[in-house]
């Protein structure tokens, strides 16, 4: 008898104690402890995850590169990929028009007085309707040319600083002038500026602060284009045009070196690499470890370099031609809107204030160990090959700079050019007054160009997804293995997959509500290191013992976090945007899981866009990640059905709607709300006021995403499961046109694969908000849960 009380006293105790267990945290899990900000913290530890791995990239190119250094033929067959991918990944892409006669346009005498030459105002052929612009200097008499320079600016020099013509540059860093002295031709482009007079629509009265570097390339990087690309394609016609223009009598070509300065400095470096008809190199002010690329102005922002490329493997592709690299101060440049331009200058006379949307970003001089340290590491790389080290450094007294422009450095270019005599310094007097004019009506047309040029892409990317997704739905077994294949590029290639391996999720959870109808939970789950998933879990209290429910994932959208989605405060700003939608359905008796995401903190977020993207990774490919160990963890419950896990995001949650159940097949449907649109046009038209061109949120790039992944595209990786929009006609996002646009061929897709009854569209009376009344209908249809009467 004694026994058989101990033991129900036992099982009471036990009993007791699970109770009290299961009033704080969730069984079998452990109790989440942390007192922080959450959204903070998990910021931070992608932060940490990123810089980790950026410190590490430089280890693991070597499985990029295969390396034959037996010859300077066999080396030059080795590297063909590298240097094949190094031009995609700067959108190099575009063939350039047939190499012409430079076409001159205005002739110049200011230098013949100092120099014994003569200057013209030359223009040449990249695109169709695209050209380079600049001045040619010619040794007066010289009908040829044995050598010809290239000279690239800086982003904030014009063509006539670097000859002489304007007070702007001090003499020695005038090397166009000196250049040309010594018997070279030499042709100055003109470069896009860092200033923002043309950065926005006069037409449509919006204006940004954006320099011109960074307002080409937003609107290129989406489509697969790159301001740097285009800048060393037009430095590849040149080169083109300059064979043209100066093969002799016989056929003999000219010997083509490049100088660059800054900006031009880096253009130099990537033309050199992908171009071995130029024979000699000469950067300055650019040169180092990539490892802060993130934090340099975003038109520097290459999608996937650092995985294979740092400046000594870029450097490497010029082997064993030679690079002469001058440790001069980089050109100084506003972290936070590029160059200063006065109201005045702008148009429209909109005031330096009015204008906003410019990515952080800044250019700073880099010690010296580093900048020798990544030429030592050139040269190592291809330690073996014929001619011994092909870069070399220039810099002053203990590792002090130079001038743009130092003896050492034109001597050792003209070196590299085959020239004995060497190049020295001349008088230089600046005397042109129309120059600055010149220099702004220039640069107007050079915008504008590029500008037009890119959205000309715009249209010829749709041709593209068009037809390429006629093509895959002429089979609906074709279509449904095509997906498979088109899911992985997405996630891998334009999402970008972390392929680091996830460590066991160790779920934590404690509760945080205890409401009439259901009981919340916080929940943690581990991801890979440093990188945590966080949501909290909503469970309907009328659960009957073995029952396996629906579960709905809501997601909440920019600077938001998971109580924003769950709050009943009808006077708080989220009840505004999300109606209370997680409760709601947890109230219909769903299963909700409200996700964190960590696009919270202003800067601080967009900034790790800025260390993905050089990883060839983005914010999503962290999203993805939580996602899906959070739908495993899900899965696992007792109490839920693995297979009835569905998606429903509002705004930036639409923008996760498109993207991670694509890739994330155990959710059964996905619902996007007050996002869904023509986004690549919202992301690259600068003739609507719905762009992101216009804003700040230049974290909204996503690389070639316009010829390969549409909203119409990306719901292609949702079939056959069901899709569904919520639109609000007031929604400011993108007007209804859009948004039916892209719906337009999403209804098409679903219907030619005889799975119409799957895709919906609600159309709303109301502003940028969850209405809750189509999407709760089709979420109780496609989850097989029954309506509340």
């Amino acid at each position: 008898m004694r026994a058989k009380i101990l033991l129900k006293i036992v099982v009471i105790g036990f009993a007791l104690t699970t109770l009290a267990q299961e009033a704080t945290h969730l069984p079998q899990t452990s109790t989440l402890t942390n007192t922080g900000d959450l959204s903070a913290e998990m910021v931070a530890g992608i932060d940490h995850w990123l810089m980790r791995e950026t410190e590490s990239a430089a280890t693991n190119r070597a499985k990029f590169w295969q390396r034959d250094l037996s010859s300077r033929e066999a080396y030059g067959k080795s590297v063909a990929p590298n240097r094949e991918r190094l031009r995609r990944l700067i959108g190099a892409v575009d063939e350039l028009a047939p190499a012409r006669k430079f076409e001159v346009f205005e002739e110049l005498s200011e230098l013949k007085s100092t120099t014994n030459a003569g200057a013209v105002r030359v223009r040449w052929p990249v695109f169709e309707n695209v050209w380079g612009e600049g001045l040619l200097l010619r040794p007066n008499g010289a009908a040829g040319a044995e050598r010809v320079a290239i000279v690239l600016p800086d982003a904030d020099q014009s063509p006539e600083m670097l000859a002489g013509l304007v007070p702007s540059v001090p003499p020695q860093s005038q090397i166009g002038r000196h250049l040309v002295a010594a018997g070279y031709h030499v042709l100055i482009p003109a470069p896009v500026s860092r200033s923002d007079e043309f950065s926005g629509n006069a037409k449509l009265k919006r204006f940004t602060n954006q320099s011109h570097r960074e307002w080409i390339y937003r609107q290129s990087y989406e489509l697969g284009r790159h301001i740097i690309g285009y800048e060393v394609q037009q430095v590849l016609a040149a080169v083109s045009c300059a064979q043209t223009n100066f093969a002799n009598r016989t056929g003999k070509l000219p010997t083509i070196g490049i100088v660059g300065y800054g900006e031009g400095g880096l253009i130099a470096l990537y033309a050199a690499a992908l171009d071995a008809r130029i024979d000699a190199t000469l950067v300055s002010g650019y040169f180092g470890e990539r490892e802060q690329l993130w934090s340099e102005p975003i038109y520097r922002n290459v999608f996937g370099l650092l995985r294979e490329f740092g400046d000594a493997e870029i450097a490497s592709l010029i082997a064993p031609r030679r690079l002469i690299v001058e440790y001069s101060k980089a050109p100084p440049v506003d972290p936070r809107s590029g160059a200063a331009v006065s109201a005045a200058t702008r148009p429209l006379a909109v005031p330096a204030g009015g204008r906003t949307g410019a990515a952080p970003g800044k250019s700073v001089t880099p010690e010296f160990a580093a900048v020798e340290g990544e030429v030592d590491r050139a040269n190592t790389l291809v330690t073996k090959l014929p001619g011994g080290p092909f870069a070399t450094v220039i810099n002053g007294a203990e590792g002090t700079t130079v001038d743009f422009g130092s003896p050492k450095a034109l001597s050792s270019f003209a070196a590299g050019m085959g020239d004995k005599r060497g190049v020295r310094l001349v008088e230089s007097v600046a005397n042109n007054a129309g120059a600055v004019s010149t220099a702004v009506d220039r640069q107007r047309a050079i915008v504008s160009q590029w500008e037009r040029f890119t959205q000309d892409v715009i249209v010829d990317a749709e041709r593209e997804r068009d037809a390429r997704m006629a093509s895959q739905l002429k089979s609906t077994n074709a279509f449904l293995a095509m997906s498979k294949t088109n899911r992985e590029f997405f996630w891998r290639d334009v999402i970008g997959k972390i392929d680091a391996p996830k460590v066991p999720p160790n779920p934590r959870t404690r509760k945080i509500y205890d409401e009439p109808k259901w009981t919340g939970y916080d929940v943690m789950l581990d991801v890979v290191p440093d990188v945590y998933a966080w949501g909290v879990l909503l469970v309907p209290k009328d659960l009957k013992p073995g029952e396996r429910r629906p579960v709905v994932v809501c997601q909440h959208g920019l600077e938001g976090v998971p109580a924003d989605t769950i709050t009943g405060d009808l006077n708080s700003q989220a009840w505004k945007f999300y109606k209370g939608f997680a409760a709601k359905l947890a109230e219909r008796g769903f299963i909700v899981y409200a996700p964190h995401n960590p696009y919270r903190g202003k800067d601080a977020f967009r900034v790790l866009q800025r260390k993905a993207n050089p990883l060839g990774l983005s914010l999503f490919s962290f999203i993805i990640a939580q996602h899906e160990v959070a739908t495993d963890w899900l899965a696992s419950l007792s109490f839920v059905d693995p297979q009835r896990i569905a998606f429903y995001g509002l705004s930036y949650g639409g923008k996760t709607a498109m993207r991670v159940p694509a890739v994330v097949e155990r959710y059964c449907l996905s619902i996007c709300s007050g996002d869904f649109n023509e986004w690549v046009l919202k992301n690259t038209t600068t003739e609507s006021p719905y762009s992101y061109m216009f804003t700040g949120e230049y974290e909204m790039p996503e690389w070639d995403l316009g010829h390969t992944f549409n909203y119409a595209e990306m719901a292609s990786l949702i079939v056959p499961r069901p899709f569904m929009v919520e639109r609000g006609h007031d929604d400011g996002v993108a007007p209804d046109e859009w948004v039916a646009y892209e719906y337009a061929k999403v209804r098409r897709m679903y219907d030619r694969l005889g799975i119409g009854d799957r895709t919906e569209i609600e159309f709303f009376n109301g502003p940028h908000t969850i209405n809750g009344v189509g999407t709760f209908h089709f979420l109780h249809k496609h989850l097989n849960w029954p309506e509340p009467k």
